[in-house]
């Protein structure tokens, strides 16, 4: 079975749980037959541990590359979108990233904080969420475009900037720094009580999230123990999107809205390419959804999945220009 089939494969697998819904913002589980455990680690345990040390590529540094060490016995699983806090400015990881035990990876990454470029600690953090989905949605198209091109992850680093100063002016967050961080904390009473409404059940390995009452994208794991480990920073991921937009939510048939995604996942044009770290890189890019998802030895590891409306794009002429 080939990298693209595998995902097809395990999307199509799931069974849904029940409908979990706080306020705007939706949550549908995606569940499995059987348990699976993973055989890797996420990055907040592997930081935990200190077997895992995320810094600048040099002393000079470089905007779209960070250097992760790790040096445990464990893989290392970065998720597409997880924030990094510190070095000499934040960053988001651009694709969902499996790094091999002892070994030095550069990863692609997008910076999240134009106003600053110098050190204020020797390496990162993790921050406890991940990208806005909005903006994820729009990371993922263009570094699906990038690695057709030319075979780089590189976002569009003038829009992530935009889509952060327009969405920062909605939410009334202010950052010296410009940075996306700062519309985490101003909203985060109001994101922890997200957090707390959605609790795992049993077999869960991901959900769709729905804001408002449409789909919004979908999140699927290959164990439920990474997905009770990341959910809190994708619940604040499309709950800060779910804030931006608040409203009285549709009716719709949840999960009518989930397979209706699904299958457009499924039907999207696949491409498989060499991931970074392990495994292989698949993306899907179709008239209506957009995915990309991690495989190792056949098994779907993270796939993530937007409809194209979630993709839409801020004004390009906003902004600054990426630090070199």
């Amino acid at each position: 079975m080939n990298a693209a089939d595998t995902v097809i494969d395990a999307v199509r697998r799931v069974e849904f749980g029940p409908l979990t819904t706080f306020r705007n913002l939706g949550l549908l589980a995606l569940s499995t037959a059987g348990e699976r455990g993973a055989d890797y680690l996420t990055l907040d345990e592997a930081l935990e541990r200190k077997s895992v040390h995320i810094v600048e590529v040099s002393e000079g540094g470089h905007v779209p590359e960070l250097k992760i060490v790790n040096e445990g016995e464990l893989s290392v699983l970065l998720l597409d979108g997880e924030e990094l806090l510190g070095a000499k400015q934040n960053r988001v990881i651009n694709l969902t990233i499996l790094v091999p035990a002892h070994r030095t990876c550069v990863v692609p990454v997008s910076c999240v904080e134009s106003g600053r470029w110098h050190h204020v600690s020797d390496g990162f953090a993790a921050a406890p969420r991940a990208q806005f989905a909005e903006g994820r949605a729009e990371k993922m198209r263009h570094v699906t475009s990038s690695l057709k091109a030319d075979g780089s992850r590189s976002s569009d680093q003038q829009e992530v900037w935009s889509h952060i100063a327009e969405k920062s002016a909605r939410l009334g967050a202010v950052s010296d720094t410009s940075a996306m961080s700062a519309m985490f904390d101003a909203s985060n009473v109001a994101l922890d009580e997200f957090v707390a409404a959605f609790t795992p059940v049993e077999r869960q390995l991901g959900g769709v999230f729905f804001v408002n009452g449409r789909a919004a994208g979908l999140e699927l794991f290959d164990a439920p123990r990474t997905w009770r480990t990341l959910a809190p920073k994708l619940i604040r991921s499309y709950a800060l999107d779910a804030l931006d937009h608040e409203d009285t939510p549709v009716q719709s048939d949840a999960a009518a809205d989930a397979t209706a995604l699904i299958h457009k996942l499924m039907s999207s044009q696949a491409s498989v390419f060499p991931a970074v770290g392990e495994g292989s890189d698949v993306r899907f890019d179709g008239a209506d959804a957009l995915g990309a998802a991690l495989v190792t030895s056949e098994r779907a590891i993270h796939v993530s999945a937007f409809p194209v409306e979630s993709a839409g794009t801020p004004n390009r002429d906003k902004g600054r220009r990426p630090r070199r």
